[in-house]
């Protein structure tokens, strides 16, 4: 079998580094897919011992058989090295991004939601929440191209929903409020958008495309397509020529348009 461009990339990343193979507790040079490569990366994440191992032959079950997973797990690795130029590309960026790590989790766990094994899910969840400092619900919904820089303190609720190409910061929290516990308690993230660091975004209120959340807002509103909003009470300003506009979305990056 032909090694995948990624797999390429991962062998001549631990060829010149061979401790990698001990840390990350696997040889690219012994696995032929990207399934498996994926299985691999994710499992290192939690402690050495046998449920590493039972996480690997999980994750690379799923990975195999379920295409729209592995799909979504690569688009997201694309967007990931795309906006980060810190790991230094895409093989650096599959085991150094703590914040792609959290993605491939959820990844995982929302395959394994949508094939009727929810107890299974639930507790690899825990165990993620507990190795990367983050939470992602397998119930939440998340497009492709998505990028999560750092991942740390990150918090996403059952209900909510990301599109394509958003990206955020660490430490965001989509929660819920007491006001309502209905079944879209969550926020709602538009094509595009981008919430900063310590974002708290609370409720089922709608972040429209291309919006900008800035660091350590607090958002209880909607906030309409392509707005600014800081602070802590979320003011909307206006935006200036040369301010940020947004990252290149996947599709830009793949050179689709």
């Amino acid at each position: 079998m032909t090694a995948s461009p990624l797999l390429r990339q991962a062998r001549a990343l631990f060829t010149g580094e061979p401790d990698l193979a001990v840390f990350f507790a696997y040889d690219p040079e012994d696995i032929e897919t990207d399934a498996d490569l994926l299985a691999g990366v994710l499992a290192a994440c939690i402690p050495e011992g046998s449920a590493r191992d039972r996480l690997r032959a999980i994750a690379a079950q799923v990975f195999d058989d379920n295409q729209d997973a592995r799909a979504a797990a690569l688009d997201d690795l694309t967007a990931t090295a795309g906006r980060d130029a810190d790991p230094g590309g895409r093989a650096a960026t599959l085991h150094f991004a703590g914040g792609y790590h959290l993605l491939l989790s959820y990844r995982l766990t929302h395959a394994l939601w949508h094939t009727g094994r929810g107890t299974l899910a639930l507790a690899l969840k825990s165990q993620f929440t507990r190795a990367l400092g983050a939470e992602i619900w397998p119930q939440a919904q998340i497009g492709r191209g998505v990028w999560i820089d750092h991942g740390l303190g990150v918090v996403i609720g059952q209900t909510a929903v990301i599109e394509d190409d958003v990206s955020l910061w660490h430490g965001v929290t989509l929660g819920s409020t007491l006001a309502d516990l209905g079944d879209s308690r969550h926020p709602i993230i538009r094509r595009g958008a981008t919430i900063g660091a310590n974002a708290i975004i609370l409720g089922g209120i709608e972040i429209g495309a291309g919006a900008v959340i800035g660091a350590g807002a607090v958002v209880t509103r909607p906030v309409p397509p392509g707005a600014l909003v800081t602070g802590p009470r979320a003011e909307e300003r206006s935006r200036r020529p040369g301010m940020f506009a947004g990252f290149p979305t996947l599709a830009m990056l793949e050179g689709r348009e």
